[in-house]
């Protein structure tokens, strides 16, 4: 029986892909850039942000008259809208409130949508800085190449997201973004709007605003590929569990065991160093004499857990001193250690238990297991959706897009 899809899943089949830098990086840059720049879409009237003058759209409308009209634009290949629709570079020019102009170069006009040098430069920076302290010389400048070529599809992509959300009448309540960002600080720790939107400058760049107008838009791209894609690629409980059972040792649990422990102190006068060897020397021979070893614990032990018998209880592999740890690993079942000595006590350990291979049970990573079998079937999918949707569009590079990636 076909499973549902879980939509806040989706992102993490994309970052799933984008780590391993396959084609689908430039679908999860796009949602990365719209979470951390926002779209830069002076000519759409639905996005309210910078505006284009008259003289500003005239120019994008010559543009895009130069060949063709957009009618018949649509029935060009992608790949010979790409190349024929280079054109010389556009400036627009944007007046603030203080009368000082700012003027900027458009690279791409993807629909009615723009890509400035600034937001490219911009995104491609954000996304890309390791690369400077990670590479150098000729595998540098092929990185760098690579970086520009994802961050231009990213961008592209973004809106051609966002156009779609519009298109299939998609919206993001206001309360739903705020339970989420709620839940981001409290994942966080943080306890304030004001101390969040501190971080946000600090590592974004921008205000809590703009964070919200982000995430709604990043939300808005998750509806549309869980809508168009993920709907279409349900799976079924048997193919969900026959992953769970062949790839069982990647829901392993730590390994856990349970022990009963002696502590005895060494000391720090002579008197007591002494008094501490003599005890020591007698609780061996009982050890040896196979004295129930839970009474000795209970007659000598100066553990908090003395009136417990010395059990600890179960703890995962890892949470004890190595040296103890080692001890009581390397014993079988009922067995007791060698005294173990450490700077300031003696120990003894008894191994209780142990569990070698427990594992987490298939209800808990049931939705984990859904997007690991959906990731085979998703990369191709998701790059056949943007394929038709950057097909459809009308995508016009004023700057020769191998210029763009050279840099």
């Amino acid at each position: 029986m076909p499973i549902g899809i879980n939509p806040p899943l989706i992102y993490h089949t994309l970052e799933a892909h984008f780590t391993k830098g396959t084609a689908l990086s430039h679908i999860l840059i796009s949602i990365l850039l719209l979470v951390t720049l926002g779209c830069n879409s002076p000519l759409s009237s639905s996005l309210k942000q910078a505006k284009v003058s008259e003289r500003e759209s005239e120019l994008l409308a010559s543009r895009s008259k130069t060949s063709t009209s957009a009618k018949d634009e649509k029935k060009i290949p992608a790949k010979e809208k790409e190349q024929d629709k280079t054109a010389a570079p556009v400036v627009i020019t944007n007046s603030n409130k203080s009368d000082s102009v700012v003027q900027e170069e458009i690279l791409v006009a993807v629909n009615s949508h723009i890509i400035t040098r600034k937001s490219f430069q911009q995104a491609f920076e954000q996304q890309n800085a390791s690369l400077y302290r990670q590479f150098s010389g000729k595998t540098l400048d092929e990185k760098l190449s690579e970086a520009r070529a994802k961050t231009l599809q990213g961008l592209i992509d973004a809106f051609l997201l966002a156009d779609k959300a519009n298109e299939m009448g998609l919206s993001i309540p206001d309360d739903y973004v705020e339970s989420n960002i709620e839940q981001i600080k409290k994942e966080n720790k943080i306890a304030s709007d004001e101390e969040f939107e501190r971080a946000l400058k600090a590592n974004l760049g921008i205000g809590l605003s703009e964070y919200r107008k982000n995430q709604k838009r990043m939300m808005l791209e998750q509806q549309v590929l869980g809508r168009e894609v993920y709907s279409k690629m349900a799976v079924t409980e048997n193919e969900v569990r026959a992953y769970y059972e062949q790839n069982k040792d990647e829901y392993r649990l730590p390994e856990r065991f349970r022990i009963r422990e002696l502590v005895l102190p060494r000391g720090t006068t002579p008197e007591e160093k002494s008094k501490s060897s003599t005890l020591l020397l007698d609780i061996e021979k009982q050890i040896r004499d196979k004295k129930s070893f839970e009474s000795l614990v209970r007659m000598h032990s100066v553990s908090p857990t003395k009136d417990l018998g010395g059990d600890a209880g179960w703890m995962n592999k890892g949470m004890l001193r190595p040296s103890i740890e080692e001890a009581a690993l390397a014993l079988n079942k009922g067995d007791i250690s060698p005294v173990i000595e450490t700077a300031r006590d003696y120990y003894f350990v008894q191994l209780i238990d142990r569990e070698i291979t427990p594992y987490q049970p298939f209800a808990e990573v049931k939705d984990k297991l859904i997007v690991k079998v959906q990731e085979p079937k998703a990369e191709s999918a998701i790059e056949q959706f943007m394929n038709n949707l950057r097909t459809r569009a009308n995508i016009r590079y004023m700057i020769p897009k191998e210029q763009l990636i050279k840099g």
